[in-house]
């Protein structure tokens, strides 16, 4: 006998800032309004990476973490400001705000996205739907900032989902679409899926999540190690992650793997710059210094090592970090080697980031609703 029972689900939503420094910057000098501007590292300085792109700059094909320098080749005119981190986490912090009127099931991602769990929701609303268009609708009016929002069961759908109609979008994915939505998705739109996987994927015929379901668990786990039991679960539409207020920040990183091997300094040594300034913007954003810098590196065989150097008092500039990933770099002999992967991460802060408050769980049995 069939079983026609119901099915609980939780509601999630997620909320993504559009083009949230450049936006900033863009509300708070009327001159900028309009204009292609550019967020980040001035290209006239050395390493200089966009941090943000406005959606003007991004009709010229330019993208955060570009070189700046090629920023300004792809669009002459572009606007470049240095960024101002108090300015967007004051924008933040009133964000935050707006969420907590609704739910204290709140995961914030980074200064400009988090997940809301809002099975439950403080003011009875009862619509996810309903709640994700307040939500966009205050930030609007008291901030004058546009958010995406994605409304789903699941962390991992509700977030890709929010990217789709950007900016200013809201897209709900049912439970009933859920599946059908993860089939058409492309394997590089994945959580987990780079570049280089991506290739490897299509080097194997699959194109879509619709392509990973043929394959068994098993099969996915022997070619990509253990994320292809994830890739398994999330292609049926299965993530049950909950939405986590009290996650501890413990370090702060950034990484890149490349669509080629490095073999000279030169290219790994332009690279790490790159992925210093990421790890700088977002140790300065949350206020952090970390006294543990952590270089790592993936060869070309696959084979991965790490390397760190601790200081007697916290760092979060950009000449510090950049400086001693390379020392790190030099230590490990590069002399005819290929590397894939570099990364850099900062821990062991000081003073130690304090955990967000932790708040009460949704519990297990989840109520049925209407989203």
């Amino acid at each position: 006998m069939q079983n026609n029972a119901p099915q609980n689900f939780r509601k999630i939503i997620h909320i993504d800032m559009d083009a949230f420094y450049a936006s900033v910057e863009q509300r708070d000098n009327p001159e900028y309004r309009g204009k292609p501007l550019v967020v980040g590292g001035l290209p006239q300085g050395r390493g200089g990476v966009v941090a943000t792109a406005s959606y003007e700059a991004r009709k010229f094909g330019i993208r955060s973490a570009m070189p700046s320098k090629q920023a300004l080749q792809l669009c002459p005119h572009v606007i470049f400001v240095r960024p101002r981190f108090p300015a967007y986490k004051e924008a933040s912090q009133k964000i935050r705000e707006i969420f907590s009127r609704y739910t204290d099931l709140i995961e914030p991602l980074s200064l400009d996205e988090a997940y809301l769990d809002v099975t439950t929701d403080k003011l009875n609303i009862g619509s996810a739907i309903e709640i994700a268009q307040q939500i966009k609708q205050a930030i609007k009016d008291e901030l004058q900032l546009t958010a995406s929002a994605g409304v789903s069961i699941n962390k991992f759908v509700a977030k890709t989902a929010s990217d789709i109609k950007k900016p200013d979008g809201l897209t709900f994915i049912g439970p009933s679409s859920v599946e059908g939505f993860m089939e058409k998705l492309p394997v590089e739109k994945f959580f987990g899926v780079g570049k280089v996987t991506a290739q490897k994927m299509k080097g194997m015929g699959l194109h879509t999540g619709a392509d990973l379901k043929k394959l068994s668990e098993d099969e996915l786990t022997r070619h990509f190690g253990k994320v292809g039991r994830f890739f398994y679960q999330i292609v049926r539409g299965i993530d049950n992650r909950e939405v986590q207020p009290d996650r501890e920040t413990k370090s702060l990183a950034a990484e890149d793997t490349f669509p080629y091997d490095l073999t000279t300094l030169e290219e790994m040594e332009a690279e790490l710059e790159k992925i210093a300034q990421t790890v700088c913007n977002r140790l300065q954003q949350y206020q952090l210094k970390g006294r543990t810098v952590t270089l790592k590196i993936k060869y070309g065989d696959f084979k991965q090592i790490t390397r760190n150097q601790s200081f007697s008092e916290g760092i979060n500039d950009l000449e510090t970090i950049s400086a001693t990933a390379r020392r790190l770099l030099a230590a490990t002999g590069i002399d005819e080697v290929k590397i894939r992967l570099l990364g850099i991460s900062l821990s062991n802060f000081n003073p130690p980031a304090p955990s967000r408050q932790r708040e009460e769980k949704p519990t297990d049995q989840l109520s049925l609703f209407e989203f």
